[in-house]
């Protein structure tokens, strides 16, 4: 990875270079690596566009045919400023830093880096601009809009014409796209970051709802409700107005100076001030209390995307509070229920994280070590590979997290199971014991969709929109041949429905290719024609989505195949 991230930050400085021979005025901000290549942001003097992505492509691989160093350099503050003096961006970066600067030039080009990067451009590899956006500096709304090119590099032709062919693949299945395609949501600017459900949408996310329901009812959890709007005082107490308070909607209530009340972040002080509300028992734990609660986070302009980071969505939230001997046992039921979770969606483990002890955190050391040592040796008694990233935990306890591989090879953090002995002390949490003392009860904080939205939104580009049945918002349409099928349509249509099916019949003018055509575009699972013979046979004939003919056969022993795809929940 690191060296993944070392090419790529090489490249920015590339796109950099080149960028500064073509447009001589250009303002500087800053281009790093990332997850997927890498960006620079740019205050051009003249619009810039992707049509102008040839030009800078070209310049960029003649200065990689140049073979030019990357030379490090430290110098002192004051030769750092005389260096970047016509750089208003890099002057205000500079205003943060002491001591010596390390800076690295490449050509004629010199940037603020600490590094590292390859030994000259020759060995940067191939490499492609792949988009622009506008970004505001440092993200904020307050500041410019710079422009944001974005791009990427590999070691190997190869490997940039696979990434590629994937990432065609990928725009063909993005969620936006096929959500607008298949009337599943819109967005607005009049409620910006957040998602309108239009009907066949809002079905699937009440199936998801459904089936979280279903598995946490057998596992023994009870769902419970919480406010969404708490004050302010139990949100200082958690922590989370020193440790979030960038992503809190604070509320000014009528007759208030100041805020006295947010809008949650998280669900977790509802919880914690129900379990409050009475002295409980070691004979009621584990207890298990599950909300699917809507959380508002505010995220800055550039970092919305579609259903995949709103500012209002809804968490699969789950608190237990159980005794220190039931927490290995928990947190082995959980991790089971994850993965049983994601097998139904078809969704595989890429890789599981442990992560531990953040810089800015609550709870005494020996409480971190304590928690931390329990998960690994939850962990090593599953047998489960792990990465362990340090100083990614929560504030207040360490976490797994569950790392997603889609249909496309992509990877998406989902799950997360967080160890907590900090709040119960935070908040003076209490059971009885056996023995009739009182102690703290430990809480396992846990999501398995995460943002249930952005769950919907990964298994729309997971699916390419094609859902399995039990999801699908029609799950069969009718399509009589003529008007003189309709009603023979109808008698089958009533069948459906009163089956319990999610069904549409097509009663329009039109050809019986155009109406399967249409239904072929929504993605319907099952098309189900009617005509002469199928009236005299008293039998339908069956189409699966992807034009497969299952041919004749009676309503009956359709609804008999349909309900073995729902009962297990099958791709057909």
């Amino acid at each position: 990875m690191q060296a993944e991230a070392t090419l790529n930050h090489s490249c920015s400085h590339l796109l950099a270079a080149a960028i500064k021979r073509l447009y001589p005025k250009v303002k500087f901000a800053i281009g790093p690596a990332i997850e997927n290549g890498f960006y620079y942001d740019f205050e051009f003097s003249q619009p810039v566009s992707e049509a102008d992505f040839g030009k800078i492509e070209k310049t960029m691989g003649k200065i990689k045919q140049q073979a030019c160093p990357f030379e490090r350099k430290v110098v002192s503050l004051a030769e750092a400023k005389k260096l970047f003096a016509n750089q208003p961006y890099k002057l205000e970066i500079l205003k943060e830093l002491k001591g010596k600067i390390s800076v690295y030039q490449t050509g004629d080009f010199v940037d603020l880096c600490k590094g590292p990067h390859v030994v000259d451009t020759a060995k940067i590899g191939a490499f492609k601009l792949l988009s622009i956006a506008g970004a505001y500096w440092r993200g904020s709304e307050q500041n410019k809009m710079l422009t944001r090119l974005y791009g990427i590099c590999f070691p190997t032709a190869k490997e940039l014409t696979e990434f590629l062919r994937q990432r065609a693949e990928a725009a063909k299945r993005d969620h936006r796209k096929i959500g607008q395609e298949l009337e599943l949501f819109s967005f607005h600017p009049e409620a910006p970051g957040d998602v309108f459900w239009h009907p066949k949408g809002y079905l699937i996310m009440q199936q998801l709802f459904e089936y979280w329901r279903e598995l946490h009812r057998r596992e023994g959890y009870q769902e419970v409700r919480t406010p969404e709007i708490l004050t302010r005082q139990v949100w200082n107490q958690s922590g989370h107005t020193d440790f979030f308070m960038e992503k809190i909607y604070r509320v000014l209530t009528p007759g208030a100076k100041q805020w006295d009340m947010a809008i949650k972040p998280m669900n977790c002080d509802g919880g914690i001030l129900i379990y409050q509300s009475k002295l409980h028992s070691y004979r009621e734990f584990p207890l298990r209390l599950g909300e699917l609660g809507v959380v508002h986070r505010f995220e800055s302009g550039g970092e919305i995307h579609g259903l995949l980071r709103l500012r209002e969505f809804t968490q699969d939230d789950a608190h237990i509070f159980c005794t220190p001997a039931q927490v290995k046992s928990e947190l082995k039921k959980v991790i089971a229920l994850c993965f049983e979770f994601y097998d139904t969606f078809g969704l595989k483990l890429d890789h599981l994280e442990l992560s531990t002890r953040p810089a800015q955190s609550i709870g005494a050391t020996a409480i971190w070590e304590k928690a931390e040592g329990i998960m690994r040796q939850v962990l090593q008694e599953n047998q489960l590979p792990h990465q362990v990233n340090e100083g990614e935990g929560a504030f207040y306890g360490p976490k797994f997290d569950f790392h997603l591989r889609d249909s496309l090879g992509r990877t998406w953090q989902c799950a997360t199971i967080q160890l907590d002995f900090a709040q119960p002390e935070n908040f003076d949490l209490e059971y009885v014991t056996a023995k009739g003392t009182r102690e703290r009860p430990v809480l396992i904080h846990r999501v398995i969709y995460g943002s249930v939205e952005r769950f919907l939104g990964i298994l729309i580009e997971q699916y390419a929109g094609a859902f399995p049945v039990w999801l699908a918002p029609v799950q069969a349409k009718i399509i009589p041949i003529t008007d003189q099928h309709l009603g023979y349509g109808r008698q089958v249509y009533q069948k459906l429905v009163d089956a319990g099916l999610r069904t549409e019949l097509d009663d329009r003018r039109d050809t019986t290719a155009a109406k399967i055509r249409a239904a072929e575009l929504q993605k319907i699972p099952y098309l189900l024609v009617v005509g002469d013979r199928e009236i005299a046979n008293g039998h339908v004939n069956v189409r699966t989505r992807g034009k497969k003919v299952l041919g004749e056969m009676t309503t009956a022993a359709f609804l008999t195949r349909i309900k073995a795809d729902l009962a297990q929940k099958r791709q057909i």
